[in-house]
Protein backbone atom coordinates (compact mmCIF):
# COMPACT_ATOMS: atom_id res chain seq x y z
CA UNK A 1 0.00 0.00 0.00
CA UNK A 2 1.30 3.48 -0.86
CA UNK A 3 2.30 5.79 1.94
CA UNK A 4 0.84 9.31 2.49
CA UNK A 5 -1.97 9.14 -0.09
CA UNK A 6 -4.92 8.92 2.29
CA UNK A 7 -6.44 12.00 3.96
CA UNK A 8 -6.17 12.48 7.71
CA UNK A 9 -8.98 10.74 9.61
CA UNK A 10 -10.71 12.50 12.49
CA UNK A 11 -12.56 10.04 14.68
CA UNK A 12 -14.05 12.85 16.79
CA UNK A 13 -15.25 15.31 14.10
CA UNK A 14 -17.84 17.81 15.34
CA UNK A 15 -21.11 18.36 13.48
CA UNK A 16 -22.20 21.98 13.83
CA UNK A 17 -25.69 23.35 13.17
CA UNK A 18 -25.77 27.15 13.14
CA UNK A 19 -22.55 27.23 15.16
CA UNK A 20 -23.92 24.87 17.83
CA UNK A 21 -22.30 21.47 18.45
CA UNK A 22 -24.92 18.82 17.65
CA UNK A 23 -23.11 15.50 17.50
CA UNK A 24 -19.77 13.78 16.88
CA UNK A 25 -18.93 11.57 13.92
CA UNK A 26 -15.86 10.26 12.09
CA UNK A 27 -14.78 12.24 9.04
CA UNK A 28 -11.88 13.50 6.98
CA UNK A 29 -12.64 17.05 8.23
CA UNK A 30 -12.41 18.18 11.86
CA UNK A 31 -15.74 20.11 11.69
CA UNK A 32 -18.82 19.67 9.51
CA UNK A 33 -21.24 22.59 9.15
CA UNK A 34 -24.78 21.49 8.25
CA UNK A 35 -27.99 23.40 7.63
CA UNK A 36 -30.33 20.60 8.71
CA UNK A 37 -29.95 17.29 10.52
CA UNK A 38 -32.19 14.52 11.86
CA UNK A 39 -32.94 16.42 15.08
CA UNK A 40 -34.54 19.29 13.16
CA UNK A 41 -35.72 17.54 10.00
CA UNK A 42 -39.56 17.48 9.72
CA UNK A 43 -39.53 13.80 8.76
CA UNK A 44 -37.98 12.81 12.10
CA UNK A 45 -39.63 15.43 14.33
CA UNK A 46 -43.13 15.06 12.86
CA UNK A 47 -43.44 18.84 12.49
CA UNK A 48 -43.82 20.66 9.22
CA UNK A 49 -41.76 23.80 8.71
CA UNK A 50 -41.53 25.94 5.63
CA UNK A 51 -37.92 26.81 4.90
CA UNK A 52 -38.13 29.96 2.83
CA UNK A 53 -34.57 30.47 1.68
CA UNK A 54 -34.04 33.88 0.14
CA UNK A 55 -37.75 34.50 -0.42
CA UNK A 56 -38.37 31.64 -2.83
CA UNK A 57 -42.08 31.56 -2.03
CA UNK A 58 -42.38 35.32 -2.57
CA UNK A 59 -40.53 35.10 -5.89
CA UNK A 60 -42.79 32.25 -7.00
CA UNK A 61 -45.92 34.20 -6.07
CA UNK A 62 -44.65 37.25 -7.98
CA UNK A 63 -43.97 35.10 -11.08
CA UNK A 64 -47.44 33.55 -10.77
CA UNK A 65 -49.07 36.98 -10.50
CA UNK A 66 -47.15 38.27 -13.56
CA UNK A 67 -48.20 35.19 -15.53
CA UNK A 68 -51.87 35.69 -14.64
CA UNK A 69 -51.65 39.36 -15.66
CA UNK A 70 -49.99 38.38 -18.94
CA UNK A 71 -52.70 35.79 -19.69
CA UNK A 72 -55.43 38.35 -18.93
CA UNK A 73 -53.78 40.84 -21.30
CA UNK A 74 -53.53 38.18 -24.03
CA UNK A 75 -57.22 37.30 -23.63
CA UNK A 76 -58.18 40.97 -23.88
CA UNK A 77 -56.06 41.36 -27.01
CA UNK A 78 -57.63 38.25 -28.52
CA UNK A 79 -61.10 39.68 -27.93
CA UNK A 80 -60.10 42.91 -29.65
CA UNK A 81 -58.75 40.87 -32.60
CA UNK A 82 -61.98 38.94 -32.95
CA UNK A 83 -62.51 37.96 -36.60
CA UNK A 84 -66.03 39.41 -36.46
CA UNK A 85 -64.62 42.88 -35.66
CA UNK A 86 -62.19 42.97 -38.60
CA UNK A 87 -62.88 45.83 -41.00
CA UNK A 88 -63.86 45.01 -44.59
CA UNK A 89 -60.88 47.08 -45.81
CA UNK A 90 -58.52 44.54 -44.19
CA UNK A 91 -59.84 41.67 -46.35
CA UNK A 92 -58.10 42.90 -49.50
CA UNK A 93 -61.18 42.75 -51.74
CA UNK A 94 -60.21 45.69 -53.93
CA UNK A 95 -61.29 49.33 -53.84
CA UNK A 96 -64.45 48.87 -55.90
CA UNK A 97 -65.87 46.10 -53.68
CA UNK A 98 -64.75 47.85 -50.47
CA UNK A 99 -66.43 51.12 -51.48
CA UNK A 100 -69.61 49.28 -52.53
CA UNK A 101 -69.80 47.43 -49.21
CA UNK A 102 -69.15 50.63 -47.24
CA UNK A 103 -71.96 52.42 -49.13
CA UNK A 104 -74.28 49.49 -48.35
CA UNK A 105 -73.50 49.86 -44.64
CA UNK A 106 -71.36 46.72 -44.42
CA UNK A 107 -68.17 47.71 -42.57
CA UNK A 108 -67.10 44.62 -40.59
CA UNK A 109 -66.88 40.88 -41.05
CA UNK A 110 -69.82 40.56 -38.65
CA UNK A 111 -71.93 42.64 -41.05
CA UNK A 112 -70.79 40.41 -43.93
CA UNK A 113 -71.82 37.29 -41.98
CA UNK A 114 -75.26 38.78 -41.34
CA UNK A 115 -75.65 39.57 -45.05
CA UNK A 116 -74.49 36.07 -46.03
CA UNK A 117 -77.01 34.56 -43.61
CA UNK A 118 -79.69 35.93 -45.91
CA UNK A 119 -78.00 34.20 -48.83
CA UNK A 120 -75.25 34.79 -51.35
CA UNK A 121 -77.65 36.56 -53.70
CA UNK A 122 -78.28 39.32 -51.12
CA UNK A 123 -74.54 40.09 -51.10
CA UNK A 124 -74.31 39.88 -54.90
CA UNK A 125 -77.25 42.30 -55.10
CA UNK A 126 -75.02 45.06 -53.70
CA UNK A 127 -73.85 47.09 -56.73
CA UNK A 128 -70.08 46.73 -57.15
CA UNK A 129 -69.78 43.32 -55.46
CA UNK A 130 -69.18 40.53 -57.91
CA UNK A 131 -68.33 36.83 -57.90
CA UNK A 132 -64.62 37.44 -57.28
CA UNK A 133 -65.32 39.56 -54.19
CA UNK A 134 -67.75 36.89 -52.92
CA UNK A 135 -65.12 34.17 -53.46
CA UNK A 136 -62.49 36.23 -51.59
CA UNK A 137 -64.93 36.88 -48.73
CA UNK A 138 -65.74 33.18 -48.42
CA UNK A 139 -62.04 32.25 -48.57
CA UNK A 140 -61.33 34.63 -45.65
CA UNK A 141 -64.28 33.32 -43.63
CA UNK A 142 -63.18 29.70 -44.14
CA UNK A 143 -59.60 30.57 -43.12
CA UNK A 144 -60.90 32.15 -39.90
CA UNK A 145 -63.16 29.15 -39.23
CA UNK A 146 -66.33 31.24 -39.50
CA UNK A 147 -67.70 29.39 -42.51
CA UNK A 148 -67.81 25.66 -43.14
Amino acid sequence: MKENIHPKWYSEAKVLLNGEHVMTVSSTKPELNVEIWSGTHPFYTGQQRLLDTEGQVDRFMMRLKKRQEMLAAQEAAAERRSPMAVAVEDLGLGKRAENALREAGITTVGDLMAQLAEGEDSLLAVPGVGQKALIDIKRYLRAEGLLA
